[in-house]
């Protein structure tokens, strides 16, 4: 004797989860009908369907809801990434509290994770080398990129690639960079 078929198990104890619920509609969204829903209170029939060694249900797969939820975990992961290397690269916990939303205690905590060290004080100011050098470079890699001013996700990544290249904390290159754009020195 072949075994019950597992999507009929399936299928079934979600719709009789979903009865016990009230939630009617989600058992319609399944395909059982009014008639079905009556079947569904009695023991005798349930056990029926559920030793069923027929699939006497079908599967579908939603494309666009599969390729969103699978987009998400890049997402999530690029997000992750991008954190970790501005906290590595000096950004300061407002900035990341700012654009990605994670409370103080969250961004303590992956400082330490990170084992990055705890840091006290402000960083020094930029000399009038390191300014005027990350003036042509953010001039250049504005125009070769084409980032407009408004486009902070995209500026973010650049002041990250400024940071690496001088070797300036990436809060301090923020910091200059918004005080360009308020000054309207672009």
């Amino acid at each position: 004797m072949s075994d019950p078929h597992p999507l009929n198990q399936a299928v079934l104890t979600q719709a009789l989860h979903d009865l016990r619920n009230g939630q009617l509609r989600r058992c319609k969204n399944l395909g059982f009908d009014d008639r079905d829903l009556e079947a569904l209170k009695h023991p005798k029939l349930i056990s029926v369907l559920l030793n069923a060694t027929v699939c006497w249900c079908s599967v579908q797969v939603n494309k666009p809801v599969l390729r969103r939820l699978l987009c998400q975990v890049h997402d999530i992961e690029k997000e992750i990434a991008t954190i970790d290397r501005m906290l590595r690269l000096g950004a300061s916990t407002e900035m990341v509290s700012k654009y990605f939303g994670l409370a103080h205690q969250e961004i303590a905590l992956r400082r330490a994770v990170l084992g990055l060290p705890r840091r006290k004080g402000r960083y020094p100011a930029l000399t009038d080398e390191q300014d005027g050098a990350l003036w042509s470079y953010w001039k250049q890699a504005r125009t070769e990129r084409d980032i407009a001013l408004d486009d902070e996700m995209a500026m973010l990544e650049l002041a990250m690639d400024m940071a690496e290249e001088f070797h300036v904390p990436m809060s301090v290159v923020w910091a200059t960079l918004r005080s360009w754009i308020d000054q309207g020195m672009v």
